[in-house]
């Protein structure tokens, strides 16, 4: 129904392919019964999703991580998001948010991953964001409304 990223590489997109059985990593999906937000990758001009993906029933995502989707996530794109897997953790540049979720959640679905953007803010670093309005500017603050 709506694409967010990969326009230059497919326009638009009538068939997502994936793997016939979930032992080959293959998802099963109720078409026309629930909406879906899926990632994959483009190869050959077909667009392809599977068990590694991130793939989530719209109905069943955060009101911030709809919001990320259309007001947010866009702002972190220069942005990287460096993984913590146990202690310590830092940082090594001004661009990179540290994620936690893989300490206490064993990965998504997290606090930190269903509640807070990455976006570069205010002096050129990157830091996690959680604010309930949308942002009007390219580059906001990281307090909280």
């Amino acid at each position: 129904m709506k694409m967010y990223q990969g326009f230059t590489k497919m326009p638009h997109v009538q068939y997502i392919h994936t793997e016939a059985s979930e032992s080959l990593c293959g998802l099963k999906l109720e078409v026309n019964k629930y909406q879906y937000l899926l990632t994959g990758r483009v190869y050959d001009g077909k667009m392809y999703t599977g068990l590694c993906n991130f793939v989530e029933r719209w109905d069943q995502l955060t009101l911030s991580q709809r919001k990320g989707l259309n007001y947010r996530y866009h702002l972190g794109c220069n942005c990287k998001i460096k993984s913590c897997y146990y202690l310590p953790c830092f940082v090594t540049s001004k661009n990179e948010c540290l994620w936690t979720d893989m300490l206490s959640n064993f990965g998504y679905p997290g606090y930190q991953s269903k509640h807070y953007a990455c976006i570069r803010q205010k002096g050129g670093y990157c830091s996690w964001y959680r604010g309930w309005a949308p942002p009007d500017k390219s580059i906001i603050n990281a307090t909280d409304p």
